[in-house]
């Protein structure tokens, strides 16, 4: 080993006892020597050796990888990435990019360059517009949601005053009225308080949703749905004068009080959009990073089945439906001109089969934050140095040294990735992430290399 581990938690990380496993399972030794370069999380791992194209994992490489994986949670890291170089004679140089603070967690497949402590993507940052004409809907009727819900769950027991009032302490907010309503009928369900409480599924055959107990209940802000820096900078929530449901990430008035049944959220909301109702119901789509769908008025009409004639809510911009969101591609956008308007705010430039595009046109432009640009897709990458209010930039490894060797990097960048295709030695990525990490004056990524010996069974 030519460096020392760096803490006590990473020991296991950095020992080849621990690799040498799965370097084992993998390796596809022959005459020559063997190149291997993968990652390894606690949810997903990757690799590639050669031309070797694998099926379905063995036991002997699925045991493996759980071993890294307990070293990955002794150490406090969500991933790792490696790579080793194996002569026939089994003699190994592996090299084992530690975990950083400074690069973010998760998959290592597109992880960003973390270059300002705790910042997140502009839309994560947006608040709620207050609508001053905003009113309940007229069928939101609390007295009438009552009777409704007794005369079909008879017998129901409801939460009692000093649990919706220790609850709205933990909200720190007051609930709804008919929330609350709702919540002093049913209950939290499943409390188990007595024997004629209502089992979840009876209530769910009643009012269409799971109720979620009054202790699960919560506030959908901007937290509550984190996205990787690679989709969430790329989010354009946008709300349109029409539009019932503002296009949010979250909101503090956004109150979850359900699924249903597909992991979708339920929340009334008491900041909609400038044709919405306070206290009208949304849902929180689990396949989505930001935005929210009208689902009723009301919670009346919600679980008396009553659906608004429109369910037209805020969205977020993608796939080239602009103008916050352009992207310019074989199979969108044909050019950079066709993407510029003084409303983008995201520039996605993919897989291209022309001449590299020159971003003159989007220079300028006041809320342009995101670019992501294909490896080779640029005709000059130092253009981008003039993009001044960019916060998040992802492209190649040859577009990034052309910055920084121009001194042109943006320095407004809250975060960054670098754009690469399979998974080649991470060793040559490493340098340059810390090399843009070094302008930010934030920690490097650190490099361990360790020495061993596949033909020995201890893996020495």
């Amino acid at each position: 080993m030519s460096e020392p581990t760096s803490a006590p938690s990473l020991q296991a990380l950095n020992s080849f006892e621990t690799w040498a496993p799965l370097l084992r399972a993998w390796a596809d030794r022959g005459e020559g020597t063997a190149h291997i370069a993968g990652a390894v999380g606690r949810e997903s791992w990757s690799a590639s050796s050669g031309a070797r194209t694998r099926g379905r994992a063995t036991d002997a490489e699925v045991e493996a990888v759980e071993r890294v994986r307990a070293a990955l949670v002794a150490a406090g890291a969500e991933s790792v990435t490696f790579s080793a170089h194996i002569d026939p004679s089994g003699r190994t140089r592996l090299r084992v990019l530690g975990p950083s603070t400074a690069v973010e967690s998760g998959p290592a497949a597109g992880r960003a360059l973390l270059l300002v402590e705790g910042a997140v993507a502009a839309p994560w940052r947006r608040q709620p517009t207050r609508f001053p004409d905003a009113r309940p809907a007229r069928s939101a009727d609390r007295a009438a949601l009552e009777r409704w819900l007794l005369a079909r769950l008879p017998g129901a027991i409801g939460a009692r005053d000093e649990e919706v009032r220790a609850a709205e302490a933990r909200l720190d907010l007051t609930l709804p009225d008919e929330l609350a309503s709702l919540y002093r009928v049913v209950g939290g369900v499943g409390e188990g308080r007595g024997q004629d409480t209502w089992s979840a599924s009876e209530v769910y055959d009643v009012v269409g949703f799971e109720l979620f107990p009054l202790d699960d209940v919560y506030v959908a802000d901007s937290a509550s749905r984190p996205a990787p820096w690679r989709y969430a900078a790329c989010e354009a929530p946008v709300t349109l004068p029409d539009d019932a449901v503002q296009g949010l990430v979250g909101s503090p008035g956004w109150i979850v009080f359900g699924d249903n049944g597909g992991g979708d959220r339920l929340a009334v909301d008491l900041t909609p959009g400038p044709a919405g109702h306070t206290g009208q119901i949304v849902l929180l789509s689990h396949e989505g990073f930001s935005g929210a769908e009208l689902l009723a008025d009301s919670l009346t009409d919600l679980v008396r089945g009553k659906r608004p004639h429109s369910r037209r809510g805020g969205r977020s911009r993608r796939r080239g439906e602009g103008p916050a969101v352009a992207h310019v591609n074989v199979g969108h956008l044909r050019s950079v001109e066709a993407a510029a308007h003084p409303e983008l705010e995201v520039l996605c430039i993919g897989v291209w089969d022309d001449a590299p595009v020159d971003l003159t046109p989007v220079t300028g432009l006041p809320r342009l934050r995101t670019l992501t640009a294909y490896p080779g897709t640029l005709a000059d990458p130092r253009q981008i140095g003039a993009l001044a209010g960019l916060e998040y930039l992802e492209t190649g490894p040859a577009e990034w040294r052309t910055l920084l060797d121009a001194e042109a990097v943006p320095r407004g960048l809250a975060a960054a990735a670098v754009t690469t295709h399979g998974l080649d030695d991470h060793e040559p990525l490493a340098d340059l992430s810390n090399d843009i990490l070094a302008l930010w004056g934030r920690p490097p990524i650190v490099r361990v290399l360790l020495n061993g010996d596949l033909s020995h069974p201890a893996g020495r």
